[in-house]
């Protein structure tokens, strides 16, 4: 649900994070919760058990059309041809320079398409988007029309089965479908942030009262717990999922961010040409995991290391929860960004060992 003024929002969920003891904190431009009972128990239920989050902050933005597929191809950078209704795709919107605007999901409905985009980059995105909007084609935004709700973790399934007769069976990995969910039509899909099984719910703003209510009634009797955007982070970051304004912006090309996966090169889109030479000639520097020894935190900025060189930077770190070791990501010159290569991570004048490893850092994830 998006913030139209520059005051601070609030979510429709706002109240019910109050009640629950979250600690707030201003987000992109709404009123959040960072954590509830703490980071490292809402990280280790969310990749044990299940998990609540509120997303109401984030963008939606419908574009439909007989224009609406060739406006998307040009605006982003994976295959949108290959969606079918119901399937969902990540891409990235690329500047004309070849950097990235935002990282979003792609949803195709049955006659439009949604495509969800971060909090912090909506007015931007509508902006960038707007410009190569042409007869045929209509770009609305419907982030307001939402509150969004994701509920993560292996057992996910079992209290999504308590809510809805839909086959969820039957539901593939990133996917999507409208159904009954505690008695009231919703959109949702199998995807989320954290690297488990998880469902995210596009909520009108009138039922939302009723949902947050089906979820955690019916959570209670798996040990629901509710997340804030502190765990979220560390989540995301053990599943090496990029964070816009961290890990990747609009300096930063696809290709040195290892987004080459959702690069179609077969195809016309805005900011190609610098893509493909990024890709020809090899990026000078690479985003790679990192895992370091001790207990001290890599943060983003502080730099790596190698004898008296300064070789990169962190973009994202934390102290993991699941694998109790600091982990980072960050950029480092190409030619030592293989796996198992030793650097060190200044931490404000002291250096701390670190080692790049394959992603993700955290393997026991339960997505499908």
């Amino acid at each position: 649900m998006t913030n139209a003024t520059s005051e601070v929002a609030k979510t429709p969920f706002h109240d019910y994070h109050v009640a629950a003891g979250a600690r707030m904190v201003d987000f992109a431009g709404f009123r959040m919760p960072v954590q509830y009972k703490g980071i490292q128990v809402e990280h280790l239920a969310v990749r044990n058990n299940i998990g609540l989050f509120d997303l109401s902050h984030m963008g939606e933005f419908e574009v439909s059309g007989p224009g609406a597929l060739d406006f998307l191809q040009k605006t982003t950078t994976n295959n949108v041809a290959e969606l079918s209704p119901g399937k969902i795709q990540y891409s990235c919107m690329p500047t004309e320079s070849g950097g990235i605007v935002d990282d979003l999901l792609v949803y195709r409905l049955e006659d439009s398409y949604m495509l969800v985009v971060n909090a912090a980059n909506i007015d931007k995105n509508f902006a960038h988007l707007s410009k190569y909007v042409t007869d045929g084609v209509k770009l609305v935004d419907r982030s307001s029309e939402f509150g969004l709700l994701a509920i993560q973790g292996p057992n996910a399934e079992k209290l999504m089965a308590e809510l809805t007769d839909y086959d969820l069976t039957s539901m593939a990995y990133y996917t999507s479908t409208t159904a009954k969910v505690a008695g009231v039509d919703v959109l949702f899909s199998r995807t989320g942030y954290t690297g488990e099984d998880g469902f995210e719910l596009y909520i009108a703003p009138e039922h939302c009262d009723r949902l947050w209510k089906a979820v955690t009634e019916a959570g209670a009797r798996y040990d629901l717990e509710l997340i804030g955007l502190g765990a979220r982070d560390t989540l995301r970051l053990e599943m090496k999922m990029a964070l816009y304004g961290n890990d990747i912006d609009e300096t930063t090309s696809p290709v040195e961010a290892g987004l080459n996966f959702i690069i179609n090169f077969d195809k016309n889109f805005v900011g190609k040409p610098t893509v493909v030479k990024h890709r020809d000639e090899k990026p000078v520097r690479r985003l790679v995991c990192f895992e370091a020894e001790g207990k001290s935190v890599p943060r983003h900025g502080f730099l790596i290391m190698n004898g008296d060189d300064e070789v990169g930077h962190v973009t994202s770190g934390t102290f993991s929860p699941s694998l109790q070791k600091p982990i980072a990501l960050g950029y480092i010159q190409r030619e030592l960004g293989k796996i198992g290569t030793s650097v060190e991570i200044d931490i404000r004048g002291k250096r701390l060992p670190a080692t790049v490893v394959k992603p993700p850092f955290y393997k026991n994830a339960s997505h499908k």
